[in-house]
């Protein structure tokens, strides 16, 4: 993908984003080609290929760009992890639900992971809750243990359709580790 910070780059990118998204929501993501987002961008080609390589270049790219401000949100340290995580997925509810029904969920926990440690060296504010938690310990295993964690139990909320109340869900876990704590 191409960074660039011109605006005329930056409108075309958002074309092109919103144009996988519409033919997301008509088409099975596998289906869908670069011809076609082109078509619905109504961009020229060589504008595409200046700022993507692939439409899975544009769907990782805007996955990252929205957990680049998910971690914003995180290291400012307002709230509690789990409801930052809930605010982010409702926040994202078209896209998720739309990876979820082309079963492609797995691409955004692909994407934490490999992009989760290199934006924490970005995102160390003393606000970041994170910071007491992972003081003296190796923050790549800890990363790994809350990134799937909390992934995994986004994604069941998102394979669910989002209806249940993310108060409830946090709630239940809640009691879970209470219970957990109470037996050592």
């Amino acid at each position: 993908m191409n960074n660039s910070d011109n605006p005329s780059a930056i409108r075309s990118k958002k074309e092109i984003t919103q144009a996988l998204l519409t033919l997301m929501q008509m088409y099975p993501y596998s289906e869908i080609s670069v011809k076609q987002i082109i078509l619905e961008a109504k961009l020229a080609r060589k504008t595409f290929y200046r700022n993507y390589e692939s439409k899975d270049d544009v769907l990782i790219s805007m996955i990252k760009e929205t957990l680049h401000s998910y971690y914003n949100i995180v290291d400012t340290g307002y709230g509690d992890v789990l409801s930052t995580v809930f605010s982010f997925a409702e926040k994202n509810k078209e896209i998720l639900l739309l990876l979820d029904k082309n079963n492609m969920l797995h691409i955004v926990l692909q994407c934490m992971n490999e992009y989760g440690p290199l934006l924490r060296s970005e995102f160390v504010s003393e606000s970041n809750p994170f910071n007491i938690l992972f003081e003296g310990l190796d923050s790549n295993y800890l990363m790994a243990f809350n990134i799937g964690a909390f992934w995994n139990v986004i994604s069941m909320w998102i394979h669910r359709g989002m209806n249940d109340k993310p108060e409830d869900i946090m709630s239940m876990i809640d009691q879970y580790l209470k219970r957990a704590r109470s037996l050592q």
